[in-house]
């Protein structure tokens, strides 16, 4: 599987509101408004926050801020996406957040709660439009995300990677998994190497879908 094969078809963007002007504060940092990629219809959806600075130098693997394609970073977007592929999956990648938030310093800065809210009917759409069995929270944030559907709050969440967790209002599974940004520095500690790190994630989808 090259990078070739890795990188989504600009086609495949799911387009919900072309020019989103909910948060003032995202349309200035943003480059673009980086949408959901993939088939509709996949039986797994990837989650995670928001789009990173990206790198607007780059060859293709620019970032989701600059490409309007979520996961489409050199290191995570090549990352994940690459892992789905070994394991046989073609999801529908996403964010939580669609815009890059950008920080004092001119990187990330977590979302703030009117944002994530301004932004939870793209996501919502999302879910209602692809129906996946399973979503896969790339994260913490991500996973607090996921979790709000159901008014829940996340407490603590390394103990809660590859641990699912069933969503009632949305009639779907929940999958934590590293992001990939922070995999190097916790496979380890988690008692893995990446070899079996990957084999468990593909174990746990594999309990969920179809189920």
């Amino acid at each position: 599987m090259t990078d070739d094969d890795l990188f989504p078809e600009r086609e495949t963007r799911n387009v919900l509101l072309p020019d989103c002007r909910r948060c003032p504060a995202l349309v200035d940092s943003r480059a673009c408004i980086s949408w959901g990629t993939g088939p509709t219809g996949a039986p797994v959806m990837v989650v995670g926050e928001a789009p990173g600075a990206g790198d607007p130098d780059a060859e293709r693997w620019r970032g989701g801020n600059h490409t309007g394609m979520a996961y489409t970073t050199r290191h995570s977007g090549r990352r994940i996406r690459g892992l789905f592929a070994r394991l046989g999956y073609d999801p529908y990648y996403t964010n939580a957040v669609k815009c890059f938030p950008e920080g004092a310093d001119g990187s990330n800065r977590e979302p703030t709660g009117d944002e994530r809210r301004n932004c939870r009917e793209h996501l919502e759409r999302e879910l209602s439009l692809v129906d996946p069995d399973v979503v896969v929270a790339t994260g913490r944030h991500a996973t607090a995300t996921m979790l709000a559907f159901e008014g829940r709050e996340l407490e603590g969440f390394v103990e809660r990677i590859l641990e699912p967790e069933e969503l009632p209002s949305l009639g779907i599974s929940l999958l934590p998994v590293l992001h990939p940004s922070y995999q190097d520095v916790w496979v380890a500690r988690l008692g893995y190497d990446d070899g079996a790190y990957e084999a468990a994630v593909g174990e746990a989808l594999g309990t969920l879908v179809g189920n």
